[in-house]
């Protein structure tokens, strides 16, 4: 007995010697859309293997889609905060104004390409929104592609025919601008979409072409208004952030692979994913002969006309840095898309 004693102890003493870094890290990364979808299947899924294939096997990641691990979209981010989930995919616009200076990027006409827009929105943030974001890690921040107008039974070719829709928004700003085009605009989040639409609840929605097919939105809409152009109508930001208490135990050189897959890197890489994937939900809508219609410039100045007391609103509730911020936003925005 004594002989196990000592074997045990020594067994025991040589565990605790062993480095930290030898120990296994399990993640669990959460978010809203079914596993079908190029967030899942073509970033986040990626995204695990890259960072566990990284690390020597030292981290385990598993990815839980369309809200596994309970809860509701706009509760994605307090998931991260309190620990619920390690990491979360999520949009700061699904709990309105709690994130306001984030939201100058998703102010009507702010969209350029996703490529661009997305790494002038990780940079901005991290300068200016690093008190907003303060209970999680910041991994990258992104946009998707310029969204547009889906409706099911009436094509929108006028601000005229906006009148009395009941549209789906993304967005608090974009909510304001659908108003002041004469829409009447109901919030929700995403997955909430097609329902809603089969069940007349809303007349359209406002998304980019990128969730077109894992929505099935090509086969329960039949028209498709684009704004093309220097900039799009909208986008929404996008948020990939981890608990912050899980990032500061990590073992040093596990923490340097996270750190080495987020940034403006991974924004930059993401944005571009981004762009990409809005050709198969445009395809999609082609193949189905929906109408795809693109607002003529004279029609889009009038839409500008028509929200820019959105942009002034927010600019005015900024107080002093209102105008700096929206300049600045806009400065990085035409930075970048010179750099595409």
């Amino acid at each position: 007995m004594r002989k196990i004693a000592l074997f045990l102890g020594a067994a025991g003493m040589l565990a605790a010697a062993m480095p930290a870094a030898a120990q296994e890290v399990t993640l669990k990364i959460h978010h809203f859309l079914p596993p079908a979808s190029p967030a899942h299947a073509k970033f986040m899924k990626p995204w695990a293997d890259k960072v566990m294939a990284e690390s020597n096997g030292k981290v385990k990641i598993d990815v839980f889609p369309a809200m596994q691990l309970g809860g509701a979209p706009p509760q994605l981010y307090d998931q991260a905060r309190d620990g619920v989930a390690d990491i979360v995919w999520t949009l700061p616009s699904y709990t309105a104004g709690r994130f306001p200076i984030i939201e100058v990027f998703e102010l009507p006409f702010m969209s350029s390409t996703a490529t661009a827009n997305s790494r002038a929105v990780h940079e901005f943030a991290m300068k200016n929104c690093k008190e907003e974001f303060r209970d999680v890690h910041p991994l990258a921040l992104w946009t998707h592609a310029p969204g547009l107008i889906h409706t099911a039974k009436k094509p929108v070719r006028s601000m005229e025919d906006l009148k009395g829709l009941k549209v789906r928004f993304p967005t608090r700003q974009f909510g304001e601008a659908l108003k002041a085009l004469g829409a009447s605009p109901v919030g929700m989040p995403v997955p909430q979409v097609p329902e809603s639409l089969s069940k007349g609840v809303i007349d359209g929605a406002v998304v980019p072409w990128e969730v077109v097919p894992s929505l099935r939105l090509h086969e329960l809409t039949k028209y498709h208004l684009e704004v093309t152009g220097h900039r799009g109508l909208y986008t929404s930001v996008f948020l990939f952030a981890m608990n912050k208490r899980k990032y500061d135990s990590l073992p040093p050189d596990v923490k340097k692979v996270i750190d080495a897959n987020s940034g403006i890197d991974l924004a930059y890489k993401l944005g571009k994913l981004w762009d990409e994937v809005e050709a198969p939900g445009l395809e999609a809508a082609r193949k189905r002969g929906n109408e795809i219609y693109q607002l003529p410039p004279e029609e889009i100045e009038r839409w500008k006309k028509a929200t820019k007391p959105v942009t002034d609103a927010w600019i005015a509730a900024r107080g002093p840095d209102g105008k700096r911020l929206y300049d600045e936003a806009n400065a990085l925005i035409d930075k970048y898309a010179r750099m595409n």
